[in-house]
């Protein structure tokens, strides 16, 4: 793996972009939350694909697919940002978060699982809890479920966070905003009802909301007991997608704390929610989900929110 550029803070987070194979690009990230320290929550966000095909109309990761990542790519990734901060291969973090959620949908590549089944013996990091967001794609039944297996023989009692991806509770809107053949909401709470166990984080809910879309507790309770599921609230990031199709955040990173009708509602249903706002830099950094530096360096017409900060070519050794 060849790093070729990066850019960001090192206090907040830092986008590389990393040749894995020649002419095939990735992007890795590692970030802290302030004002958390690294040592209490280190998060590293990794690809698991050259691209995504899945093309979500809120994420600049999406089109331009070239492939899976092999389990290799993946750990040659986190290995990476891993033996830079800590070349004994010894975490000290109360919170060593590994999100694989960086460029591709996870369940669609079964590499994904045997780094999953690998992570756990590979560095000493008692704090390891990795992260799998998806959006529950169609004929993706056999990655969840070994991914059921290996979450209950490595990761039980809460060392695991899983989440889906919904965006709306409209059927109509969702199959625009995440335009591939998905997972009922049914479906989702079966697989759901079998993943959670006594002592597991909730497993969350998330809707990266733009004004305007639909989020009813009522079509919530129907399928997703408050007991099991949490909902995250995001912001809708500053991407080129978005601003293509013309989406705006119904929560503003730059304003002051407000009340969210959506939210109140949501906690009056019974839900426990949480509003995700991290640190403002990060959407000038281009750390966030759905952001996409490579993406950025390609447009003619820049966006004024996101994407602000200098990459820098590098010329880190092969690994």
């Amino acid at each position: 793996m060849k790093i070729l550029a990066k850019t960001g803070r090192e206090d907040i987070a830092e986008v590389f972009i990393a040749e894995l194979q020649p002419g095939k690009l990735v992007e890795l990230v590692e970030a802290v939350q302030p004002p958390q320290p690294r040592e209490q929550k280190w998060v590293l966000l990794i690809s698991t694909m050259f691209g995504c095909p899945v093309k979500c109309k809120m994420c600049d990761a999406g089109g331009q697919y070239q492939g899976k990542l092999s389990r290799l790519e993946i750990l040659e990734q986190i290995d990476y940002l891993v033996y830079r901060r800590y070349p004994d291969g010894s975490i000290p973090c109360q919170q060593f978060k590994i999100q694989l959620a960086r460029m591709g949908e996870p369940a669609l590549n079964a590499a994904v699982l045997d780094v999953l089944d690998i992570l756990p013996f590979r560095y000493r990091a008692p704090g390891l809890m990795p992260s799998l967001s998806t959006i529950a794609p169609h004929g993706a039944d056999a990655f969840f479920e070994r991914l059921l297996e290996i979450k209950h023989q490595r990761y039980a009692g809460g060392a695991f966070q899983f989440q889906f991806s919904l965006h709306t509770t409209d059927a109509v809107l969702r199959d625009s905003l995440i335009p591939v053949k998905k997972w009922s909401f049914r479906q989702m709470a079966e697989y759901g009802e079998r993943f959670y166990a006594p002592g597991d984080r909730k497993i969350t809910l998330n809707f990266a909301l733009a004004q305007g879309t639909p989020v009813d507790p009522e079509i919530l309770l129907h399928y997703f007991d408050p007991a099991r599921y949490l909902v995250k609230i995001t912001p809708l990031n500053p991407t080129y997608r978005a601003r293509e199709n013309q989406l705006d955040s119904y929560v503003d990173i730059h304003g002051a704390p407000g009340e969210y009708p959506v939210v109140d509602a949501l906690r009056l249903a019974g839900y426990q929610v949480i509003v995700s706002i991290g640190a403002v830099e990060e959407s000038s950094i281009g750390s966030n989900c759905g952001q996409y530096i490579r993406r950025h360096l390609a447009a003619e017409k820049p966006l004024g929110k996101g994407y602000t900060y200098t990459v820098h070519e590098c010329a880190d050794p092969v690994m």
